[in-house]
């Protein structure tokens, strides 16, 4: 009981407490106007903000019985920050809303806020999380709202692969793939409910794949380095190698032809898997790679298949679609 008394739940809290208790955790803010407005100011030294936002939902997107509160804060600020990169931009100001059950713990809460200050430190010095919002839900929803700046550079789109263009990556491929597959196989009771992660029987290797699923650390620096270093196309590898290079050739008008030797070892979990969020990006032929990045490919005249893998078609769909690949699952 006196536990509890310590770590209250959200629902015994007012709404006041449990931003205060946010607030304390995520350190100084650098915006013009920053969190205790009706809005933040955010300064936009040439006139242009890069905007993006993503949602992590209690069940598609993660499981309590695995995730930590730090976890799960480190990863909702990584995977937003790595789409502020992919445009060439250095990530600004996080906006954070919360929806969470009642029965939620503040220190749950202000573990949250350690791991979204500690993502920024770690990926992206000097972004800060500059304001958001708090509801009750009876499923823990986080939503991130990132912010970024050019800093008078063009945008890298998506849309600007040329034939010719070498196709390049930042970022190690299919190890958060794997350490998914290591929680389905190894964490889940006999009904397929996911059970607490023991670390203790898992291998180094294991474990390294575990943290690029739970805690990923994308190359966020490597966006504008890249924009700097003439990229034509770039974007964040979230989904799978293959159908997010599938959107780039689609958005291009060209194809993209992969080589499996240049993917490593595992070249299947490479292709398909999903949540590296590694930076995928093509240079013109001929163009020294940023450090950081290395060829997988070349970008090459559009044609009726949009990514090939050796020279022939990829079979199959390559990545995640959370509208057909979630189990329903929660815990």
């Amino acid at each position: 009981m006196g536990d509890e008394r310590r770590d209250p739940t959200v629902g015994e809290l007012s709404e006041g407490s449990v931003l205060r208790s946010i607030l304390e955790r995520l350190g100084e803010s650098n915006a013009l106007v920053g969190p205790g407005d009706d809005a933040a100011v955010i300064a936009a030294a040439d006139g242009r903000v890069v905007a993006t936002v993503d949602t992590l939902v209690h069940g598609p997107d993660f499981r309590l019985a695995w995730s930590s509160a730090y976890d799960l804060g480190y990863k909702a600020a990584a995977v937003n920050l790595a789409d502020v990169a992919a445009m060439g931009a250095t990530p600004t100001a996080l906006l954070v809303a919360l929806a969470m059950p009642e029965a939620t713990r503040l220190s749950f809460v202000t573990g949250l806020a350690d791991g979204l200050r500690a993502a920024c430190r770690d990926l992206a010095p000097g972004c800060r999380v500059e304001g958001g919002d708090l509801t009750v839900s009876d499923t823990l929803t986080v939503a991130v709202t990132a912010l970024g700046a050019l800093a008078g550079r063009a945008p890298v789109l998506r849309s600007g692969a040329r034939p010719g263009d070498v196709v390049a990556v930042a970022g190690r491929l299919g190890r958060a793939a794997r350490g998914l597959r290591v929680l389905f196989e190894r964490f889940t009771d006999a009904a397929g409910h996911p059970v607490p992660v023991d670390e203790s029987a898992l291998t180094p290797a294991e474990r390294d794949d575990l943290g690029a699923q739970l805690r990923p650390s994308p190359p966020v620096w490597l966006g504008p380095e890249a924009a700097d270093g003439g990229a034509t196309a770039m974007m964040d590898v979230s989904d799978g190698l293959v159908l997010d290079a599938s959107r780039m050739a689609v958005a291009s008008g060209v194809s993209i032809a992969i080589e499996s030797a240049l993917l490593g070892e595992d070249v299947a979990s490479a292709l398909a898997g999903g949540e590296d969020h590694a930076l995928l990006a093509t240079f013109p032929a001929g163009r020294q790679l940023p450090e950081g990045f290395r060829r997988v490919g070349v970008v090459q005249a559009g044609g009726r298949d949009h990514v090939l893998v050796d020279g022939r078609p990829y079979e199959g769909r390559g990545g995640w679609d959370p509208y057909q690949d979630w189990d329903a699952g929660t815990g």
